[in-house]
């Protein structure tokens, strides 16, 4: 079969790709761009909106957010939303609504109050809202079923009305759709197109595909989760990284419990997001609560065990990879999160531990109102470093420097997208020797 030869070739359809593919056909002269995506549709996997809690990741309600962070998370947050706003996709696909974290009792109000302190500057907009307002507003995280007010002091620190929620499947869709209408350039997409080996050939890369099809091209991007470095181990780059998969599952309601998105104060010895609840925009806005975190030896989610195999090589277990699992392990507090996460995917089990746990933010919840989202949920590569002997929070990317990238975005990917696909398309542009416009993608997306 005849090679097809691009300039540059994206490897998977996910919002991620799909925000990059965008970005290089709108401000850049390369003229010719493919990408590649191995299942019959864009944002299948992780961008779906099944698949994340279809947050925009701003720094203002994450309380494991630094103020460093949080600065860098809102410029790529504002990407999004100024995409979208561009566009007209304002309540179609963005939506509006009251945000906020609590804090619950004495310690965690404490906290709160300094929280918002430190980051009032950043994000002007916030406000405090104590308990009496909460009845006002989020009346369900104060009273219990029978209307009697919970004891312990609570507070709220959000707002009332911020583009906060974004259906980021259908945005990946908007992304390919948009940079397909720019015109005089070759930029295709190619569905059923697995990627199972890349090889280097001089100064270009050589794509074979599970279908037989073969491309190459001058530079490649590799936007594919997990199997990112999947391919990157292939390839001999990133050895020094190793993949723990965390699966998140969800629990819906059948009613809207919470006016907004409630989020909680997240435990700083744990690496993954607390509970907390949404509106969730493919089930009419009811509330979604959620992620469970589990580690579970799949690189994607609902797709039986097909990627087991792909984990094990990914996972690149050695005696480093051990010692950094052992000392995740022997920590309490971490132990035990690990082993009631375990228990909220038990049938039967699984909705009365995830109720005992989530009362605490909704104490009016019943067991009758919680069911537990079949479908709902995905798998996020959280990666493991060997060389600093932890796991790495937030994303990664190999850059060998030979004209390929491989990028790992876990939460908060999503938001990223833009500011991710800005940051890839100047190395692409630079080391083809390709223009791309900042200030034009500045104006639009920034400033």
């Amino acid at each position: 079969m005849a090679e097809k030869h691009y300039d540059v070739v994206i490897v998977g359809g996910g919002i991620s790709g799909s925000a990059l593919f965008y970005t290089l056909a709108k401000y850049s002269n390369i003229k010719s761009i493919a990408l590649l995506e191995k299942y019959d549709d864009l944002a299948t996997l992780s961008s779906n909106g099944r698949g994340n809690s279809q947050t925009i990741h701003i720094g203002d309600i994450e309380t494991n957010y630094t103020l460093a962070k949080a600065t860098q998370v809102k410029r790529t947050a504002n990407m999004v939303k100024r995409y979208c706003l561009q566009y007209g996709y304002e309540n179609k696909l963005m939506f509006a609504h009251q945000k906020m974290a609590v804090g619950i009792g004495d310690a965690e109000v404490e906290y709160m109050k300094k929280r918002y302190e430190e980051f009032k500057e950043l994000f002007p907009y916030l406000e405090v809202y104590d308990k009496e307002k909460l009845k006002e507003i989020e009346p369900n995280i104060v009273f219990d079923e029978n209307g009697k007010e919970r004891a312990e002091d609570i507070v709220g620190v959000g707002v009332l009305d911020q583009y906060s929620t974004v259906d980021y499947g259908a945005m990946t869709k908007t992304l390919a759709q948009n940079a397909q209408k720019e015109k005089k350039k070759q930029l295709d997409i190619f569905f059923n197109s697995q990627v199972v080996n890349i090889k280097q050939l001089g100064s270009e890369h050589v794509l074979m595909t599970k279908n037989g099809d073969v491309f190459t091209a001058d530079f490649v991007v590799v936007d594919a989760g997990g199997h990112s470095l999947y391919l990157a181990h292939s390839m001999g780059h990133g050895k020094n990284f190793g993949c723990l998969p965390i699966a998140g599952s969800y629990y819906t309601t059948k009613g809207h419990f919470l006016k907004g998105k409630v989020y909680m104060v997240q435990n700083p010895k744990l690496p993954f997001a607390a509970l907390h609840g949404d509106p969730d925009v493919l089930l009419d806005m009811a509330t979604r609560f959620g992620p469970t975190a589990l580690a579970l030896p799949l690189l994607e989610r609902f797709h039986g065990l097909s990627t087991v195999p792909d984990f094990f090589r990914t996972l690149n277990l050695d005696g480093k990879i051990i010692r950094i699992l052992f000392n995740l392990f022997k920590d309490r507090d971490i132990r035990n999160y690990i082993l009631r996460n375990f228990v909220y995917e038990i049938p039967f089990l699984n909705k009365r531990a995830f109720l005992k746990d989530i009362k605490r933010l909704v104490p009016s919840l019943k067991l009758e109102d919680i069911t537990y989202a079949k479908g709902f949920g995905g798998v996020r590569p959280q990666v493991l470093n060997k060389t600093e002997l932890k796991l790495m929070l937030g994303e990664a990317s190999i850059n060998p420097g030979t004209g390929i990238i491989f990028n790992m975005t876990p939460s908060p990917g999503a938001t990223s997208c833009l500011g991710n696909a800005e940051r890839d398309a100047k190395l692409v542009c630079e080391h083809l020797k390709a223009d791309f416009n900042h200030k034009s993608f500045l104006a639009d997306l920034v400033n």
